[in-house]
């Protein structure tokens, strides 16, 4: 009795500790989503994708169009070289030299400006966007889900069904606008100083003696 008694007790504790996970783990769902893909994919992200195209685009045609004048420039050195001067050839190097320096300021500085512009369109979007991921989550009973859009990412695998990438842009896009931000409450006007408010006395002026 005593022996049947431990092996059912045993049998209970076993199931405890290995079941107990196992419970957990099926109650556990994990996502992924591309979220850098998911708000560009947004009809939002396409306007601001648009936006930034005319607004950067002509920048970016003038600096390809100074490159492939650097490439030009090269090529005919290049094949000129060998009949030039040493000072022709000097400064046609400077020149060029110049040219190669000053592109890859300019373009920096464009990229610095585009990174900014960028991130001032989609970082508006951005508190839309976690309160759709909150519903979503809520709604498909999702635990965790996990950015996959920034390299490298520390996911090793994930199955298809667990990319909510393209559920979460339809939801974003059905999604109400989020309210705009309050007007700031205009300022009361300023008191006026009692120096301002009261009038000075004025002074009374003696009446002139009677000629006589």
């Amino acid at each position: 009795m005593r022996s049947t008694f431990k092996m059912m007790a045993g049998a209970a504790l076993v199931a405890a500790l290995t079941g107990w996970p196992a419970a957990q783990a099926q109650t556990t769902r994990l996502g992924a989503i591309d979220m850098q893909g998911a708000l560009l994919s947004t009809k939002d992200g396409q306007r601001a994708a648009e936006d930034l195209k005319l607004k950067f685009g002509p920048k970016e045609a003038e600096l390809n169009k100074r490159n492939q004048d650097i490439i030009a420039k090269r090529d005919e050195y290049t094949k000129a070289a060998p009949t030039m001067s040493d000072d022709a050839k000097a400064a046609t190097e400077r020149d060029i030299t110049a040219m190669t320096k000053n592109l890859q300021r300019d373009a920096d500085d464009a990229k610095a400006d585009f990174q900014a512009e960028e991130q001032r369109l989609l970082g508006g979007m951005m508190d839309k966007m976690r309160a759709v991921l909150d519903k979503y989550a809520a709604e498909h009973q999702i635990t965790l889900i996990v950015d996959i859009s920034s390299q490298p990412n520390n996911l090793l695998y994930a199955d298809e069904a667990s990319n909510v990438t393209k559920a979460v842009i339809a939801m974003y896009d059905q999604a109400p606008a989020p309210a705009a931000p309050a007007p700031a409450a205009a300022k009361p006007p300023a008191a006026k100083s009692p120096a301002a408010s009261t009038p000075a006395p004025q002074r009374k002026t003696a009446p002139a003696p009677a000629a006589k």
